[in-house]
């Protein structure tokens, strides 16, 4: 079997070092970069199961270098790696499409149960059972496979978060979906800043949905979420 392919971006020599032996040693081939335009060089020219990003580099810094990254491969998993333990940062990170957030010092057991987790539910995105795929909300078309969702004749392609949450409200239209489900489903973990990220996601599509007015996406306080149609 293939080893599993990481990008490490980490200017701290010492750090840097000892991550990428540690990955090394535990099965993964990690490619480690210096500072955010070296990783993203390198990124451009090679293929990777995951990132795993410092925020704070030389040259280019890890908010910028993930926007960039997600611009060439939507889909990728990133952790980001900080110093800072301001919950305001790690909201920057999820708005930029972090996947996870340690901050510094951090165990590196727990950094390697993270990547696992993650990669875990990447493969289990790709082998997803065979249940609804294709949904009419309002007067727009979302077809999950193709992770697309058309309004007014628009398509607008989806991140793997947005589809999997798109799909959780179209599957639950008679209730609702319910906050704690869907964190638990996608993220795997009720945390708080799972829950800030799912926010964030929610939010990107509740602006997509604006562009039809037969759809409104709502909050239920306390509870969650649910798509309302008119007539």
């Amino acid at each position: 079997m293939d080893k599993i392919k990481v990008l490490l971006a980490e200017d701290d020599f010492n750090l840097g070092t000892l991550l990428k032996e540690y990955l090394d040693a535990k099965g993964y081939s990690t490619t480690w970069a210096k500072n955010g335009a070296e990783a993203y060089d390198v990124f451009a020219k090679s293929k990777f199961q995951i990132c795993i990003l410092d925020v704070m580099m030389p040259i280019k810094d890890g908010y910028t270098l993930a926007k960039e990254i997600r611009v060439v491969e939507n889909d990728i998993p990133i952790i980001f790696l900080t110093a800072k333990s301001m919950k305001e940062d790690a909201i920057e990170g999820f708005n930029v499409g972090a996947d996870d957030y340690i901050t510094k010092p951090f165990n590196m057991e727990e950094l390697l149960m993270r990547i696992k987790a993650i990669l875990r539910r990447t493969e289990n995105k790709m082998v997803k059972n065979t249940e609804q795929k294709e949904f009419e909300i309002g007067k727009s078309k979302f077809d999950y496979n193709r992770q697309i969702l058309e309004i007014k004749g628009k398509k607008q392609k989806l991140t793997t978060k947005e589809a999997e949450l798109l799909k959780l409200l179209c599957l639950n239209t008679e209730t609702f979906l319910d906050r704690n489900f869907a964190l638990k489903t996608i993220w795997e973990d009720d945390n708080y800043f799972n829950g800030r990220s799912m926010d964030v996601y929610i939010a990107k599509l509740r602006k997509y949905l604006r562009e039809d007015d037969t759809i409104e996406l709502i909050n239920i306080h306390g509870k969650g979420f649910k798509i309302l149609t008119k007539k």
